[in-house]
């Protein structure tokens, strides 16, 4: 354990001192994950990125990258750039980083499923703002955006996320 880990606890999401209430997916945490399976999955997963949507907020760290338009990720287990940010057009199927919604203005990106991606284990694996409280994510965890802006901004490279 490093001081800058987040920690899943059922009380909510564990850093800094501070628990932050939050939503994971709607199939619980799960130590099988599948894509579309909607579990978050256990283990330590390292933070790898930090992305934003600079048309709507301030740089939210010096580490920090922008969501710039025809940024995807790739969810389709037949891509051969299955688990990773692609960018438009893309054949295969994937989803749209920079969203109409404000779902992932900021986003956390973790390695689940990342160095070396096995098709169909998972795929996406962030945490993000949510669309409201206690509405589950498809296997991500999700906080109230003051939190996440909180925690990003104190967020060092090289922390995980505990599930």
């Amino acid at each position: 354990m490093i001081p800058s880990d987040v920690f899943l606890t059922p009380r909510g999401l564990r850093f800094a001192g501070r628990t932050f209430p939050c939503t994971i997916g709607r199939g619980g945490v799960t130590a099988d994950k599948r894509e579309g399976d909607g579990g978050t999955p256990a283990g330590a997963h390292g933070i790898v990125a930090m992305l934003y949507r600079p048309d709507r907020m301030a740089q939210p760290a010096a580490w920090a990258r922008p969501i710039r338009p025809g940024d995807l990720w790739s969810d389709d287990p037949a891509d051969t750039d299955y688990n990773r940010q692609v960018r438009a057009p893309h054949r295969f199927g994937h989803e749209r980083l920079r969203r109409p919604d404000p779902l992932y203005d900021l986003v956390l990106v973790t390695d689940w499923n990342w160095r070396a991606p096995v098709p169909g284990r998972g795929s996406a694996i962030f945490i993000h703002r949510w669309r409201r409280p206690g509405r589950s994510t498809e296997g991500c965890v999700a906080l109230r955006p003051d939190h996440l802006r909180w925690i990003a901004a104190r967020l060092a490279p090289g922390s995980r996320l505990i599930v």
